[in-house]
């Protein structure tokens, strides 16, 4: 899950050799739009703010789809996919809808996570109530292409600290994850939704 950095060597003799490896202007660039997309997103409360401001939406996915140009033609899918992520922003109306009224339950929404194993072909969607809350769905994936990973639901649980209760899974679809580096992905999915997500400090388990 790295940025692709290009290391020439020095062609000139009369300079002395360094041990600095050159940074590539295409990964100065990416680095900049990443920057610039985070900024972006920074205040906007995982997107809650961004419902209700149609002009910042549109800079963040005019910022998305920059990002997502210079990693047009890398291969996001392999086993650097394999992750606990955790939500910064998306504009997928049901994750923020439960992070909004998680307070009307008594609780509130911690760190909504994507966990995703490519070797397994799993992947959950969690949102946490902290502190023994927590709501999340499993699904299968397949590898589509160097950017498409399909998913089907198979389950979903919500789950407190001495009690669980199933819920029926429903729906398929795919998502496409336009970039991703060391620290942050960006994807978007069959319903035009887009999610943003970094590598969370720890991994998930059920």
């Amino acid at each position: 899950m790295a940025t692709c950095f290009f290391s020439f060597p020095n062609s000139f003799p009369s300079k002395p050799k360094s041990h600095k490896r050159p940074i590539h202007s295409s990964s100065l660039t990416s680095q900049s739009q990443k920057t610039h997309l985070l900024n972006l997103i920074s205040d906007q409360e995982r997107g809650l703010r961004t419902q209700s401001d149609p002009q910042k939406l549109s800079q963040i996915i005019q910022a998305i789809d920059d990002l997502g140009s210079i990693g047009r033609d890398t291969v996001t899918t392999g086993s650097s996919l394999s992750a606990t992520w955790r939500l910064l922003w998306t504009t997928e109306k049901e994750q923020l809808y439960i992070i909004k009224n998680a307070p009307f339950f008594g609780t509130k929404a911690g760190d909504v996570l994507q966990v995703i194993d490519v070797v397994n072909k799993t992947l959950s969607n969690v949102i946490t109530f902290p502190p023994d809350g927590v709501f999340f769905v499993r699904s299968t994936i397949e590898v589509a292409s160097s950017q498409r990973v399909n998913f089907r639901f198979t389950s979903a649980v919500l789950r407190g600290k001495n009690w669980e209760f199933p819920l029926p899974p429903f729906g398929q679809g795919w998502f496409e994850t336009v970039y991703l580096d060391d620290d942050i992905r960006v994807v978007k999915d069959i319903r035009q939704d887009y999610l943003i997500v970094e590598r969370a400090p720890y991994t998930w388990k059920e």
